[in-house]
């Protein structure tokens, strides 16, 4: 078969931990972890249990299982050359070849909502002798985003009981428990120099010591070997021997995967985790936390198009409380306790819009109306009023927004105090989610209206730029009244898909899609600068410096297929023949993309230009959100408003 062997995996816990690594099995990312839990979830996240070394002893010779790589670039052992099958469905699980007669399997799962891993091998044919299998764990018990170099501090030390190995190597931090079916042998050692090979592409530290306090012996012979992994607070006390618990746990893990509707369905579960007495989502794997533009746009396809409303309103509720000024917060930090950040415009009208269709989605239900209007009319009351950041309406009824140094909308790289794209003024898509929220806030209160007829007339007279037959990108720069940018951008297509009400006419909608079609559809999403603007970069690619600066300046995002189709569905009248040529055009690349990078999932950004190789985060919620959107839109008739 041809293995990815560069491909990504990922198991979650529910909790905001989880599990990653490659296909290959090579760690090529400070992420890569078998044991990453949360421990405040969802934030406050560890490695504990970075990976492991696996070997087979038989009666004449000795072959790997796993394969590590070092500084310079040393890949050893030759584990990788053993590699014969991978699959990702239902958890990862490898087939090694040792002989015509003999194989390896295999399997990693993280059980729902607990902090612990499996780790399973069993034979796979006949033997003509022993069959030993040995395995050293690596730890490095450190925040995720951190390296470990080798250092006196860490312990050793192992405390053993029936079928039970804890180490607890440093003061604060959470000890790790393996339970296993094999036989423990203490052996302390330091693995030093593994080589990230994704974090020096990134132009950051990309080498690693890790700790590995002994060995595990199993006679592979006689019956299959099982690890489990927990951190010493998250203990599975069951009294079952390890091997039976792996079977009743699998056995579980299994029929809840198997309940969901598709794979695509099963992978959208891995962002919803817990928040207090709630529910939020991660904005993507191996490093992004819950982020509130990300939750908000993520939630109307990993929740409203994929029917899980009860996980909407358990977000939309939990996320209520943390109105602030009229702000809802951009992203809670990495660390439980400290102090949130509100700093995107953007966030607080994705919820009033997300929390209307989920309203209308459910009936409007008493107990949910008592909870989520009051939030969206606190949002649009503090819109009104002014708040941080001068974000305010303004007197042609338009929101404005934006203060030197601040990043506030969706394309908010920021690199030291460079602001790459600062979009001060009164940025396109803001005003497209400022009417949708001022539509949704006049369903619950008629006060709305009035702002939200104003607000749309502005926008349609102020927006047109009749020299590229499309939207401005943002009008008042830097709030100098009349200054307009004429960057064509994808965020324009968000005033005819997107969001529920197009703000534009048909004759001048059908425009603004060709243009965006034209100028910035590739096969994975839009670009988002067209490449015949001078800043305009076709990679993304190098350093902190480099990265950021490409990251809103040409860099395809996979998320925006989703506004784009469906308002390429709303100019053509959703016709069934424009519903089958959406299918047949936008769908395919997206879906061999879902075996390409983060498997079965959807990847953060893209090259610019082909083979446009993804990039960024290959594990993005939203991206996966709009994908499952895309095709429930194109599953069925829908009419959108205002053509």
């Amino acid at each position: 078969m041809n293995i990815p062997f560069n491909a990504e995996w990922l198991e979650t816990d529910g909790l905001g931990g989880f599990a990653s690594g490659t296909v290959s099995g090579i760690r090529t990312r400070r992420y890569h972890a078998l044991l990453l839990p949360a421990t405040t979830p969802p934030a406050g996240r560890m490695a504990l249990v970075n990976g492991f070394d696996a070997w087979l002893e038989t009666s004449h010779e000795t072959f790997a299982l796993s394969s590590q790589r070092y500084t310079p670039d040393v890949v050893h052992p030759d584990g990788v050359a053993r590699l014969e099958n991978f699959t990702h469905e239902p958890w990862p699980r490898w087939t090694w070849r040792i002989s015509d007669e003999l194989h390896i399997e295999q399997e990693i799962f993280v059980v729902h909502g607990k902090a612990a891993v499996f780790v399973a091998w069993k034979l796979v044919g006949e033997a003509s002798g022993s069959v030993t299998l040995k395995a050293r764990p690596f730890l490095s018990i450190r925040d995720f985003h951190s390296m470990q170099h080798e250092n006196e501090a860490f312990r050793f030390e192992a405390n053993e009981a029936w079928e039970h190995v804890l180490w607890h190597p440093y003061n604060g931090a959470p000890g790790v428990v393996c339970r296993s079916n094999g036989t423990y042998h203490h052996q302390p050692t330091w693995y030093r120099s593994f080589l990230y090979t994704e974090e020096a592409a990134r132009g950051l530290d990309a080498a690693e010591d890790l700790a590995s306090p002994g060995i595990f012996h199993w006679d592979l012979a006689s019956r299959p070997a099982v690890w489990l992994f927990t951190p010493d607070n998250q203990r599975l006390n069951h009294p079952e021997s390890t091997l039976e618990l792996y079977s009743i746990t699998r056995r579980d893990e299994r029929a809840r995967g198997e309940s969901f509707a598709s794979p695509l369905h099963r992978a959208a579960d891995a962002y919803f985790v817990k928040r207090g007495g709630g529910r939020t989502i991660i904005a993507g794997y191996p490093w992004f936390g819950d982020w509130g533009r990300d939750t908000f746009i993520a939630l109307r396809g990993l929740c409203l198009a994929a029917g899980r409303l009860d996980d909407a309103r358990s977000i939309l509720r939990e996320w209520a409380g943390a109105v602030s000024e009229g702000m809802l917060p951009n992203r809670f930090p990495d660390q439980g306790g400290e102090t949130p950040e509100y700093n995107s415009v953007d966030a607080s009208l994705w919820y009033v819009v997300a929390a209307q269709e989920y309203l209308e989605a459910t009936g409007h239900q008493d107990a949910d109306t008592a909870v989520i209007v009051p939030a969206m009319e606190a949002i649009l009351e503090g819109y009104s009023r002014g708040t941080r950041f001068r974000i305010q309406r303004d007197n042609d009824g338009l929101l404005s927004c934006g203060v030197p140094g601040v990043q506030l909308t969706w394309m908010d790289a920021k690199v030291g105090d460079w602001v790459v794209t600062p979009r001060i003024g009164k940025p396109v898509e803001i005003q497209a989610l400022w009417i949708n929220a001022l539509r949704a806030g006049s369903q619950h209160n008629p006060k709305w209206t009035g702002p939200f007829e104003q607000a749309l007339s502005s926008f349609r007279e102020r927006f047109w730029n009749p020299e590229t037959n499309c939207l401005f990108d943002v009008v008042d720069v830097n709030h100098e009244p009349g200054r307009k940018d004429p960057a064509l951008r994808p965020n324009q297509i968000f005033a005819v898909g997107g969001l529920p009400f197009s703000l534009m006419e048909h004759g001048y909608a059908r425009q603004i899609v060709d243009a965006v079609e034209a100028s910035l559809l590739t096969p994975l999403g839009l670009r988002s600068l067209a490449p015949s603007d001078t800043a305009y970069c076709p990679h993304y690619q190098g350093g902190v410096w480099e990265r950021d600066g490409s990251y809103h300046q040409g860099t395809v995002w996979p998320w925006l297929i989703g506004p784009f189709v469906e308002a390429w569905l709303r100019v053509r009248g959703h016709s069934d023949s424009a519903v089958a040529q959406a299918r047949n055009d936008f769908l395919p690349a997206l879906n061999q993309h879902l075996q390409e990078a983060g498997l079965g999932h959807v990847s953060e950004i893209a090259d610019a230009e082909p083979p446009h190789t993804p990039r960024g985060c290959p594990f993005q919620a939203w991206s996966l959100g709009e994908l499952l959107r895309v095709q429930a839109m194109l599953s069925h008739t829908r009419s959108g408003g205002g053509l």
